[in-house]
């Protein structure tokens, strides 16, 4: 995954609250074998309004999404993560977060920040007109209006993301101890190696 730091531009003002994978992502669009592509199907209710703000020019390219509260609830559907991802959302800033949805973000390289309602709505205004900055290692939000909205995230999702590190990497980079590992059971319990043999 890439490394997230710092995301700035413009941001779509959507807004809504108790937005589910559903909404996020239509159940029609989990038959597909690829994540590619499933940025068509993300916000299809909401896209099929005249006016609405995902197909809304002013934001087009837009990597930054700011919606309301409880956003990612319902299923556990990872293709949400996905969806917003292949639509170009780096980070979704929201007063909270489904758990599940959370994590799923994460997992896919997406930073969500929670901020208190206030602060959304300050968000929102701005992201009418003007670009918004979100700066990972500082864990704050700014506008170029001197406004500064710190958000607080587990230290460990801060450090993958900074890093770039999802959970195959981390494995990857414990290599030699797993191998390490693998080499002393293989010595000190031998039999466990002849019974795998076995099933094969």
């Amino acid at each position: 995954m890439q490394p997230v730091d710092t995301i700035e531009g413009r941001a779509i003002p959507f807004g809504a609250a108790n937005v589910d994978t559903d909404v996020i992502i239509p159940a029609h669009w989990l038959k597909t074998v690829t994540r590619d592509g499933l940025g068509k199907g993300a916000f299809e209710t909401v896209r099929a309004k005249p006016g609405n703000v995902f197909d809304d020019p002013e934001f087009a390219g837009a990597s930054i999404l700011i919606t309301g509260d409880n956003f990612g609830c319902g299923s556990s559907r990872e293709h949400a993560a996905w969806a917003l991802t292949d639509l170009g959302i780096k980070a979704v800033i929201a007063p909270s977060f489904s758990d599940i949805f959370s994590g799923n973000a994460f997992k896919n390289g997406i930073l969500t920040v929670e901020l208190p309602q206030e602060a959304i709505d300050r968000l929102l205004e701005v992201a009418q007109t003007d670009p918004i900055a979100i700066d990972l290692g500082a864990q704050s939000v700014t506008t170029q209006f001197q406004d500064r909205f710190h958000f607080d995230i587990d230290p460990f999702r801060k450090a993958c993301l900074l890093d770039g590190t999802d959970e195959i990497g981390l494995t990857l980079a414990s290599g030699d101890a797993i191998e390490k590992y693998e080499n002393n059971r293989a010595g000190a319990l031998p039999w466990l190696d002849t019974n795998r043999e076995r099933a094969a």
